[in-house]
């Protein structure tokens, strides 16, 4: 049975064996013009979404980046910075979403991971999009966090923080927090980095 993380709560991830194991965050969400009525139909040009799913992520070195399609910077699982994103579902209709996957046998690396979703290409109609992000991991319980509050008009939301306990777990907080961008973002949380503008 799924647990649904609430906004403003944290949780931590459990664990039954000594190490955390592979953590796989999924993003899903609905295509606008997947609808069937007449409406839907007429706009499905301009209802339809490139939503990505990156990571802001900072190292106990102090190194500090992004993983995400845009730039191509998709990480490395068994190097720094320990994650890394599986590819960029361009139409939200594949069943697998989007995933990134977290070294968490190699937690004592690992600061803190702000997980964050932006409209690439597309209207910025969060209400439509009815996004989904789900914490899996092997014989654990997953962490539901929905999109349920919507701010349109903006292209990027921070969905969960993932924060370091004592090289133990991590601490998930969901967010779903909107910003024009990632440099806005990025000042909200304190991250510190340098944005100039990308594609892929």
């Amino acid at each position: 049975m799924a647990i649904i993380l609430e906004k403003g709560k944290k949780i931590n991830l459990t664990k039954k064996s000594p190490v955390l194991g592979k953590i796989n965050v999924n993003l899903n969400w609905n295509q606008g013009n997947q609808s069937k009525g007449f409406f839907s139909s007429l706009f499905a040009a301009s209802s339809a979404v490139d939503l990505d799913l990156g990571c802001l992520f900072e190292l106990k070195n102090g190194k500090k980046g992004a993983v995400q399609a845009l730039g191509n910077s998709f990480g490395n699982f068994t190097e720094e910075p320990f994650m890394y994103l599986d590819g960029d579902d361009r139409t939200g209709e594949s069943q697998g979403g989007e995933n990134i996957f977290i070294n968490g046998d190699l937690i004592k690396n690992i600061k803190r991971i702000l997980v964050y979703t932006f409209i690439y290409q597309g209207v910025a109609n969060w209400s439509e999009v009815d996004g989904v992000v789900t914490i899996k991991r092997p014989l654990e319980e997953d962490i539901v966090i929905k999109m349920d509050e919507h701010r349109n008009g903006v292209n990027m939301c921070a969905l969960i923080m993932l924060e370091n306990m004592n090289d133990e777990t991590f601490s998930v907080e969901k967010l779903v927090q909107y910003f024009h961008g990632h440099e806005e973002m990025d000042k909200q949380y304190n991250w510190g980095l340098k944005w100039v503008a990308g594609r892929k």
